[in-house]
């Protein structure tokens, strides 16, 4: 079926509510034989919170997702479930006791059954009529009803997507984990469905942790991120706190580009080949952020002198690359409204503090 009939939404259908849980991890580390992949990470998720785990590829995120669901078993730590151990030391209960729903990057649908037998596959606890009473709702409710007794093949990527997602809260979890779970949609598809995901999680009261690599998705789906390093969670905070006020240089670097520069913060100022700022109390080596949608055009004679070298169209704003004397590296600048501005034109250039972030410059 092609993608442009996912255009049209169905009459809305609540979801059933969950009785959502706490998730915990508890110290939880992971090796693969010699190499960590997991260092010590402990996070809280409450009761109906949706918390999304983003980091570069590596960085330990699907591991620690697998953990939690008991797919994989920790090397040392614990992970309990409403304060209940349900892998530590002592202790492992399978993935499908956990009351747990897992949903996977690749959907994970079988090609031989119907989608609603494939949602039906979780519920086999249930007598095979209310399993398919179940499996009905769970799949009215993303869209896809009419289209039960059809096999995946003959979906498009993004109703697969929303099979997937009715197998995972058809049992109504506790807990909703998701791995990359829009990261096989084009753009179109994927602003849409992830739109509906997150409606379908609130309705359902789930507590959902999500693995993404988008930052921007993470800012727009999830109550709390938490930022992964190397196997270490590095922050944690809510997406406001996590882009205005980043605590470390790869924090800020990760939900945002930068332009940056070296200097010396003395006496609570750091000078740059931009203007001087604020250091918040950073004394010494220290590294000047400045966000290219702080960056300003002005006429010439004003702020600091600068030629523009391109300019690309990104739709609702344009990417200025714009050189400056003594600089290798030009300086990035997102405008809304640049007007008839173009390469080889001069300009000047002024900065909003605001958009500004100092670190020392041993930060990681």
């Amino acid at each position: 079926m092609p993608e442009a009939v996912v255009a049209s939404r169905p009459a809305r259908i609540r979801t059933p509510a969950s009785i959502a849980a706490s998730l915990a991890l508890d110290d939880v580390r992971h090796a693969y034989g010699a190499v960590e992949s997991v260092r010590g990470v402990s996070l809280e998720i409450a009761p109906g919170e949706v918390v999304a785990l983003v980091g570069q590829s590596g960085c330990g995120k699907t591991t620690l997702l697998r953990i939690a669901a008991g797919l994989e078993r920790p090397t040392g730590g614990r992970v309990l479930l409403d304060g209940r151990e349900i892998s530590g030391p002592m202790s492992f209960v399978p993935p499908e006791r956990r009351g747990i729903g897992f949903m996977f990057q690749d959907y994970a649908l079988f090609p031989h059954l119907t989608n609603l037998a494939n949602v039906m596959f979780g519920l086999r606890g249930l007598a095979r009529a209310d399993a398919e009473r179940t499996a009905q709702l769970a799949l009215d409710r993303v869209g896809l009803g009419g289209l039960a007794n059809e096999y995946p093949h003959a979906l498009s990527g993004g109703e697969q997507q929303r099979v997937a997602l009715a197998r995972a809260i058809a049992p109504r979890p506790a807990v909703i984990l998701m791995d990359e779970p829009f990261s096989g949609l084009d753009r179109r598809l994927r602003d849409a469905t992830r739109a509906d995901t997150l409606a379908i999680l609130r309705e359902a009261r789930a507590t959902a942790f999500i693995v993404t690599h988008d930052p921007e998705e993470a800012m727009r789906i999830a109550d709390r991120i938490a930022l992964m390093r190397e196997g270490k969670l590095i922050e944690v905070g809510l997406p406001r706190e996590l882009y205005r006020n980043p605590k470390s240089l790869f924090s800020a670097r990760f939900f945002c580009e930068m332009n940056e520069f070296a200097g010396q913060a003395r006496n609570g100022r750091i000078e740059t080949p931009l203007g001087a700022f604020a250091t918040n109390g950073i004394e010494g080596p220290a590294v000047a952020c400045i966000r290219p949608q702080g960056v300003r055009l002005e006429s010439v004679g004003k702020g600091i002198a600068g030629r523009i070298v391109t300019r690309h169209f990104l739709g609702e704003v344009d990417l200025f690359e714009i050189v400056v004397s003594g600089l290798e590296a030009p300086v990035l600048a997102r405008i809304r409204d640049a007007g008839g501005r173009g390469p080889g034109e001069d300009v000047g250039i002024s900065v909003d503090p605001g958009e500004v972030l100092v670190f020392a410059a041993l930060a990681p």
